[in-house]
Order: structure tokens, then sequence, then C-alpha cells
């Protein structure tokens, strides 16, 4: 009887997390449109304030996934990664674009510093200690296995 509730919690959990896998991917891209924005208006837009957001969600995602891990769920996707990549190519992007044009969208139309770049490079060191301390979680769970 208790093999086939665990069953039944794995399974309703799985399908928990493909939800929360949705709605993180969207919050993440409604993010990273905000940044896009707000770097290339140089700004005409007041900074967006879905960091504190985003990464709740993001760490609710994050947990909720290796706890799934834990009930033993051995097909659980590392779809997570797709966050810290994605991140870590959008603020390299906008480091390049802003580096070529000479620092062009680091002052605003007029001229005040812009803290745009510091801001993503920020938010994506956070999602990397994330993705860290949930790869870790993981590595735990291994060593308390054997």
């Amino acid at each position: 009887m208790a093999i086939n509730n665990r069953i039944k919690l794995k399974k309703v959990e799985t399908g928990i997390n493909k939800n929360l896998f949705l709605v993180c991917a969207g919050v993440t891209i409604v993010a990273m449109l905000t940044v896009i924005i707000e770097f290339f208006t140089r700004g005409a837009f007041l900074p967006s304030q879905i960091n504190v957001f985003y990464l709740g969600v993001l760490i609710i995602y994050s947990l909720h996934k290796e706890l799934v891990r834990w009930l033993g769920e051995k097909k659980v996707e590392r779809q997570g990664e797709y966050f810290v990549y994605g991140w870590i190519g959008l603020v390299t992007f906008l480091y390049l674009i802003d580096f070529l044009s000479k620092g062009f969208f680091s002052y605003s139309i007029r001229g005040e510093p812009l803290i745009v770049i510091r801001n993503a490079s920020i938010l994506t060191l956070e999602v990397l200690v994330i993705f860290i301390f949930t790869r870790s979680l993981k590595i735990l769970k291994i060593f308390l296995k054997k």
C-alpha cells in the first residue's frame, strides 16, 4: 500500500514540476525581455522590478525539481540548465554590444550612467548560485545513497 502511495506521489509531483518549469520559463522570458528593452531604450523605462519575483519562482521550481529527485524519480529532465545558459548568453551579448558601441548603451539619452548591465549581471550570478546549490543537493543525494 505504501509503495502505491509513493508511486502516485512521484507521478503527481513530476506533473507539478513540469508545470512549474513552464511557469518559470514564461517568467524567465518576461524578465529577459525587460532587460533587453531597458538596455536598448537607454533609460526610457524605469528599471524592472521583476528580479526578486523571478528569483523566487526559479528557487521554487529548482527546489521542487530536487524534491522530485529525492522522491526517487530517475527521469527528471535537466531543463533548468537552459535558464543558466540563457542568462549567461544574454548578458554576454549585452556586454559585447555595449563594448562594440563604445559604451553607448551604458548611458541614457541625457548622458546619465545606466545600471542595466550590472543588474543583469547580478541576476545572472544569482541564477548561477541557485543552479550550483541544486546541483550540490543532487551530489549530496548520491553520496547519501552510497
